[in-house]
């Protein structure tokens, strides 16, 4: 289904709001991240920072629930079309970790934070 060998163990994984279509994160799966989201519904991710699974939401409780999963046609990056509780995809309290766009040779911030991080996070947001 996905040539994690080919891909040196790790795949890219896009999530998209399934509602609006907006690109939330690009994180990644290894094999067992995959497999967990299929079997259980909510997206898992492989953190490279952690070196181990990382449960979207087990911090902050802003899980994924998996609408549809998709690999493109090389079977080299995974698509997830997810809800998202709580609003916020980014860890830095953005609905999309996508909310600075380059203006003017300059980045400039376009979104609205939904939440504190400090107040979910604490000092580590």
């Amino acid at each position: 289904m996905i040539d994690f060998e080919k891909a040196g163990g790790l795949v890219p994984a896009v999530a998209q709001d399934a509602a609006t279509g907006q690109v939330l994160m690009l994180a990644w799966m290894n094999r067992e991240a995959f497999e967990e989201t299929l079997r259980t519904g909510r997206a898992v991710y492989f953190s490279r920072s952690r070196n181990r699974l990382w449960r979207k939401g087990e911090e902050s409780g802003h899980v994924q629930e998996v609408q549809g999963v998709f690999v493109d046609c090389d079977a080299d990056t995974v698509l997830l079309k997810v809800t998202q509780v709580g609003g916020a995809a980014c860890h830095a309290g953005y609905a999309s970790c996508f909310y600075r766009e380059v203006q003017d040779g300059e980045l400039r911030v376009v979104a609205e934070k939904v939440f504190d991080p400090a107040g979910v996070y604490g000092a580590k947001g």
